[in-house]
């Protein structure tokens, strides 16, 4: 633990959470460990923090330990002088995450970027995880497909990361826009904002675009390795008024995961665990109670 302290702006209200920090090889981890029982690990995607999974916590804390951390450069973490934010560093520090605070009998909550890093900590590691719950994610190289090449070529270009950098419209436009049932408060979005405040901030959000197709070995290595977790128990939790993650994304997940269960979020944006927190709750408690009945975790 280091004595990294939580920033003012953080509301004790919007995010009653006690703030953890570990430090892992000069970078400053924040996270959430909030609860008792079953571990659920729940991480992020760009450009949110562990504060987009907050009423999922509340929800759940009296049933399971959940512990949702910030990725470097995202949130309350810092990265180390020479972290260069990329997909594959990103994936070895949540690896060094869970060996540094011993955890096991995992059960990953994936999200976005979440998804692959969680997955590829779980190939790494395969005696600490027991279960999996994907939400609009993937699992695989996107070099092919015509929008996410666009996307990743336009905004992961040098211009691309520059605007990012310097109007923030991940946070600014996408965030809001990516919520169908409900309107984000501006306190909310403050709290987005001001975990992105400066361009040098939003270098690692700036990063990631590029490397939905920059990081073909990174997905390629993800994808060839899979069989080490297809076989687990995996809800996957999917939000149908997603522009990005559309069907076809689901549809590959269910392919992937044989051992699945799908519940479908409808009318929810991008960011279901936001959008829809109570339904998102409800669907992995219902998920989990139908385990237990068919003789698998309690």
């Amino acid at each position: 633990m280091t004595d990294a302290s939580r920033p003012a702006w953080v509301d004790d209200e919007l995010f009653p959470f006690k703030s953890r920090f570990a430090e892992l090889d000069g970078n400053v981890v924040h996270y959430v460990d909030e609860g008792s029982g079953p571990i659920l690990l729940m991480l992020h995607g760009n450009p949110v923090w562990s504060f987009v999974y907050r009423e999922v916590i509340a929800a759940l804390r009296n049933r399971f330990r959940c512990i949702a951390l910030d990725f470097p450069g995202f949130g309350l973490s810092t990265g180390a002088s020479g972290y260069r934010y990329l997909a594959q560093d990103h994936a070895d520090l949540l690896v060094s995450f869970l060996d540094h605070l011993d955890l096991s009998q995992l059960t990953l909550v994936g999200h976005n970027w979440g998804g692959p890093f969680g997955l590829y900590a779980a190939q790494q590691r395969p005696e600490k995880f027991e279960r999996l719950i994907l939400a609009n994610t993937w699992a695989w190289p996107l070099n092919g497909d015509l929008t996410s090449e666009v996307f990743s070529r336009g905004m992961g270009g040098p211009v691309g990361r520059a605007l990012i950098r310097q109007f923030n419209p991940l946070v600014n436009y996408f965030i809001p826009s990516a919520h169908k049932r409900r309107k984000l408060s501006e306190a909310e979005k403050a709290h987005y904002r001001e975990a992105m405040p400066t361009p040098g901030r939003r270098h690692a959000g700036a990063v990631l675009p590029g490397e939905l197709v920059g990081a073909r070995e990174f997905f390629t290595n993800l994808a060839d390795q899979l069989s080490t977790v297809e076989n687990l128990p995996t809800l996957i939790l999917w939000a149908d008024a997603d522009p990005i993650f559309n069907d076809k994304y689901r549809e590959r997940c269910e392919a992937t995961f044989p051992n699945h269960t799908t519940t479908v979020l409808h009318g929810v944006g991008h960011f279901l665990q936001s959008d829809a927190p109570a339904e998102f709750s409800q669907a992995i408690e219902t998920w989990w109670a139908g385990l237990a009945g068919d003789g698998g975790p309690t």
